[in-house]
């Protein structure tokens, strides 16, 4: 008879063992159903998500949509130009009311037309005058907790949960000399793959597999030898390489004349949990948010953008259009690397092996996901 495996119990001896000895996540934490809704319960529910940058919306009635936890979320620019996040399920039918993006001066339900302000209250509702339990003042949109972080649009369905500047405060003292809200975003896009969110969010977190697994694009210039991964914090995880200029948008524009020393050459890889990864640099930054689609698909929002110094450079469109194809290639590269490691989890041979010292962040993500979903 096969043995049950928990795996939350098998995470959790995973992670007790020291760093030193760690080995990679076992196969169940990757493939089980049940720990997926584990996760969806005691991660995505209570944590802050992020849903794009803030410039994205820029007018009012901008529109993204979202889904948290199997829970449908309109995020809009409102009439008095504030970030709101709303339920986009409709107080009639419950009918889902507006998908992807776009711009509305009001939400429509598509199935009855009921019709709601961009501050959720409800504006019309169609031959309801006969109903006498209806009450169009006491019907809205419930609001979902949504701030503006350093540019980043958050989310979270958690009403007790910290706000984003706490949560996040030490993130502020480590990149905080760069401003990344004043970073301008120039491309956002949508995509999904085969893998489990836990291993592209690992992939991320490591550059261990550099050498290899983009040895098409930025591989080369990859010195394992030199890499560090310092201890990250309770939020997040981090690394960093400091760059040459064979990019020139990662070092600081010529014009920029605050940044001093290394500061004007240093990339900073962040991992913030459960699944927001930023790579951050002088010039340029771009990012991955991550949203699980059953254990074996990962939904991603992708995007990037300048800093204002290159925005306002002459060549800013010539510079970014040779980084975006770069950035796609090196994506593509991962997306082959962790679609091939979700396929081998299905093997009746996959089993974790150790660590290496440079994927120390893996570990602490580790043991940050052991000790969500065993709160419970």
């Amino acid at each position: 008879m096969t043995k049950h495996v928990n795996p939350t119990t098998e995470l959790a001896e995973n992670v007790a063992t020291p760093f030193e000895n760690a080995q990679a996540m076992p196969v169940s934490a990757y493939t089980s159903e049940d720990f997926l809704a584990l996760e969806q319960s005691e991660i995505f529910a209570k944590s802050w998500l992020c849903a794009g940058r803030a410039d994205s919306l820029k007018e009012p009635g901008d529109y993204v949509t979202i889904e948290i936890s199997g829970e449908p979320i309109i995020v809009l620019r409102d009439r008095q130009g504030e970030l709101r996040a709303l339920s986009n399920v409709c107080r009639h039918r419950m009918s889902v009311l507006l998908e992807g993006r776009g711009n509305v001066r009001t939400i429509t339900c598509p199935y009855h037309a009921w019709t709601y302000s961009l501050d959720g209250s409800l504006r019309g509702a169609p031959a309801m005058e006969k109903n006498g339990s209806f009450c169009k003042q006491d019907t809205k949109l419930p609001a979902i907790r949504c701030e503006e972080w350093q540019g980043w649009i958050m989310v979270t369905l958690d009403a007790d949960l910290p706000s984003v500047a706490e949560t996040l405060s030490d993130v502020d003292g480590l990149v905080g000399y760069l401003n990344m809200g004043d970073y301008v975003e120039t491309f956002r896009e949508e995509h999904r793959w085969d893998t489990n969110w836990k291993i592209l969010a690992e992939n991320f977190m490591e550059s261990y597999h550099l050498p290899m697994c983009h040895s098409g694009t930025i591989g080369g210039a990859t010195k394992l030898q030199d890499m560090v991964c310092p201890e990250g914090f309770a939020s997040f995880n981090y690394h960093h390489i400091l760059k040459d200029d064979s990019v020139p948008l990662a070092l600081a524009h010529p014009s920029n004349t605050v940044l001093e020393g290394d500061q004007r050459r240093r990339t900073w890889l962040l991992a913030i949990y459960p699944s927001l990864m930023i790579t951050l640099t002088p010039g340029y930054f771009w990012y991955l948010s991550l949203l699980p689609d059953g254990p074996g698909g990962v939904k991603i929002l992708y995007g990037g953008g300048l800093s204002p110094e290159f925005m306002n450079d002459p060549k800013a469109e010539e510079h970014f259009g040779a980084l975006k194809k770069l950035l796609d290639h090196v994506n593509d590269e991962d997306r082959g690397c962790t679609e091939r490691v979700w396929k081998g989890l299905q093997s009746k041979f996959a089993k974790p092996g150790p660590l290496s010292h440079l994927e120390r962040p893996n570990y602490e993500f580790a043991t940050w996901i052991s000790k969500m979903v065993s709160a419970k």
